[in-house]
């Protein structure tokens, strides 16, 4: 299993110019110390120069002068087929004799969770670059988050709170039970004993992949898919089966056909994942004739659903049909919810509906893993459902969503207008954007921008062979940003085509 190169330096180090000590000299000495720390250890390849020098703030003939020294000292080497990395027994000799070391560089390799995709990683470091203009990504801006709200709550938490001690297994009874009562205004009948607090919704995917699903097993999945730009279930050795959709959600054919390859009616369970309510990432909306269409396909052929209710609260127009769980009469839906789309993704909280017994098997799993989600998250939500904050806040966000869509949607009709096609989202936070008048390389599109300081979600990360789409989203970019990057987008693609 190849990792990929994190091409980190270390983090916001700079060399200073108001220093006696010339800047080659300062990163020399700066490198010498994190080899001789132990952080970056023998066979670590070090960041390309480009990269390094950008982020130091010097020249390259600078930083090249302290890698030269460095190398003569016989700490770094360069290799045959490029990069430059940390030497093994030249250094290790001479500073630390002849003591045997761990290899890291094989233990990163040879770990079981994979790695993200590059540019996966490169889009979670470039998030928080100053100045970046982020046109794909999945979370509110500040701006539209419940700031005044949460302060009243954690001012009052003190006085409130009754403990600061690990809690139940499933979470907080408080939380559950408000919980319940949120979504027993939703349709979803759910007890407090049949919901299981997380810490988000990829600790519940990872729990569902070790603690129910066999190595081996099928999960069908759309496609594309949020799914695939994570590997909670291919760590875990479960495969994917990727199920073609059109914009009323999942084809049931190929749904069925997906069932008859994972072998669907054997001891494995096959699980059906599926975000019905603005798909991530086309913002897709399933029909009400879909959803009835799909749970009883599922429950002639005994499929297990999960059900992703990420963005079922963000509707803008009007709310999208029950949920599948809300149709659910057999325990065949798993059902997950979480705060970190409509409210905020600091809070590290969701919770997974479903039958006690699974409820009770993933508890367990999860003390295992984290003794359980943080106490003060907990009674700091309690509070929010209970005191009617949820509701509010939604009331006062799904204009201001409605209002960054309609903009955004405008400016791709003035830059992008005979150059792509796009949907109309009802809900969520995605435009799911196709090329039409050729083929711009994705991947390469995605660096040029990066490289003007525009950071876009390629198509290829919901679907590997997807090289037609970008997936945009209108819920963190200002306007004036969402302005300047889809025209630097429009401009770089035009060019890439002429």
């Amino acid at each position: 299993m190849k990792h990929a190169d994190n091409g980190q330096t270390a983090a916001g180090w700079k060399p200073n110019p108001a220093s006696p000590l010339p800047l080659y000299r300062q990163i020399e000495l700066h490198i010498r110390d994190k080899i001789m720390a132990g952080e970056w250890t023998a066979g670590y390849r070090l960041p390309a120069q480009r990269a390094m020098a950008e982020a130091m703030g010097v020249n390259r003939s600078t930083l090249i002068t302290a890698l030269d020294n460095l190398a003569a000292a016989g700490m770094i080497e360069g290799r045959h087929g490029g990069g430059t990395y940390v030497c093994g027994a030249g250094w290790h000799a001479i500073a630390h004799e002849a003591a045997a070391f761990p290899n890291w560089n094989e233990a990163v390799e040879e770990g079981s969770h994979y790695p993200n995709l590059p540019e996966v990683q490169h889009i979670n470091e470039a998030e928080f670059q100053p100045g970046i203009i982020r046109l794909g990504t999945g979370e509110l801006a500040p701006e539209l988050m419940p700031h005044d709200a949460f302060q009243a709550i954690l001012r009052s938490l003190p006085e409130r709170s009754r403990t600061l001690n690990y809690m139940e297994p499933q979470g907080s009874m408080e939380l559950r039970t408000a919980i319940s009562a949120h979504l027993q205004a939703h349709g979803v009948q759910a007890s407090p004993a049949s919901i299981l607090i997380v810490s988000g919704s990829i600790q519940a995917l990872h729990l569902i992949s070790v603690g129910l699903l066999p190595r081996g097993s099928a999960v069908m999945l759309e496609r594309p898919s949020y799914l695939y730009s994570i590997h909670a279930f291919q760590s875990a050795g479960l495969k994917l089966n990727g199920i073609a959709m059109d914009g009323e959600g999942p084809l049931l054919p190929a749904l069925a056909e997906a069932a008859r390859r994972g072998g669907v009616g054997k001891s494995n369970i096959s699980l059906l994942y599926t975000i019905p309510s603005f798909h991530n990432p086309t913002g897709a909306l399933m029909s009400e004739e879909r959803r009835q269409e799909l749970l009883a396909a599922a429950h002639a052929s005994g499929i297990a659903i999960l059900e992703d209710a990420a963005y079922a609260d963000l509707w803008l127009e009007a709310p999208p049909p029950p949920s599948l769980k809300a149709r659910d009469r057999d325990g065949r839906v798993l059902y997950m919810g979480t705060l970190s789309k409509a409210v905020s993704p600091g809070l590290r909280l969701g919770w997974l509906v479903g039958p006690e017994q699974v409820i009770r098997r993933l508890a367990d799993i999860k003390m295992q893993t984290d003794y359980g989600t943080s106490s003060l998250a907990q009674e700091a939500a309690a509070l929010w459902f209970a005191e009617g904050h949820h509701e509010q806040h939604l009331e006062r966000l799904r204009p201001e969503l409605r209002r960054r869509r309609d903009y955004m949607l405008e400016l791709l009709e003035r830059h992008f207008r005979g150059l792509a096609e796009w949907n109309r989202p009802a809900g969520g936070f995605y435009v799911w954007l196709r090329f039409t008048a050729g083929q711009p390389s994705i991947r390469k599109l995605f660096h040029a921008c990066l490289e003007q300081g525009v950071l876009i979600h390629p198509g290829y990360l919901y679907d590997r062979l997807d090289a037609e789409h970008l997936r945009l989203s209108y819920a963190y970019a200002s306007p004036e940003e969402m302005e300047r990057g889809l025209r630097i987008l429009a401009q770089t693609a035009k060019r890439m085509l002429d």
